[in-house]
């Protein structure tokens, strides 16, 4: 079944609401936080829907997207959630509470692969071998449907990835672990505003 993909410019319309739990990704020009900027943030409920919002570059002015991203009754799904999180912080002006990051839960749960990205995640417990192509395309202007589909696939799958390493991390005794390293993440990622990039944890 194709996945109902939707295209949203400036910011999420009213009448969209999540549940308790929805998958988050988001594109950027460059991974350099001083000189590229945000341009895409998608969402999904989970149920083979992706929500594509198309930032406003001038205002970042998306009210009912910040409302879901401050909402601390909603389980925010990343995968690598500390890059997300920090141009978020940057360009929305807001820290989001209750995440979750299926690349840290996979290097706690995974210890059998040195593979953590989501291709590689998506390949093990969806099935799927995702083209990742695009991955340093331009998201900066008009979007193709190639476009899209890409960064549909991105949130699409994080669902049933997280819901996968849970049981591991359960099964090997180490979800206690995960559960207090993640909630180390918007202090690490204030650590990256502050430009402290090295492991500060080493000699």
């Amino acid at each position: 079944m194709n996945p109902d993909i939707k295209l949203h410019k400036k910011d999420l319309p009213d009448e969209i609401k999540f549940s308790d739990k929805i998958a988050i990704d988001c594109e950027f020009t460059g991974l350099n936080i001083e000189r590229d900027r945000l341009c895409l943030i998608q969402l999904s409920s989970g149920i083979n829907d992706a929500h594509i919002i198309q930032l406003d570059k001038d205002t970042y002015n998306a009210p009912n997207l910040k409302g879901i991203l401050c909402d601390k009754k909603i389980n925010k799904l990343f995968h690598f959630a500390r890059a997300d999180l920090l141009f978020i912080k940057k360009y929305l002006e807001v820290d989001v509470d209750n995440v979750s990051c299926t690349k840290i839960m996979s290097k706690i749960a995974r210890s059998y692969s040195d593979k953590h990205g989501l291709k590689d995640l998506i390949k093990e417990f969806v099935g799927i071998d995702v083209s990742k192509q695009l991955q340093t395309s331009d998201f900066g202007g008009e979007l193709s449907e190639k476009q899209l589909k890409y960064c549909a696939n991105d949130v699409l799958y994080l669902h049933k990835i997280h819901d996968s390493l849970k049981k591991i991390l359960i099964r090997e005794k180490r979800i206690g672990l995960y559960e207090q390293t993640i909630k180390f993440i918007n202090t690490r990622v204030d650590l990256d505003f502050a430009s402290f990039k090295e492991d500060i944890w080493s000699h």
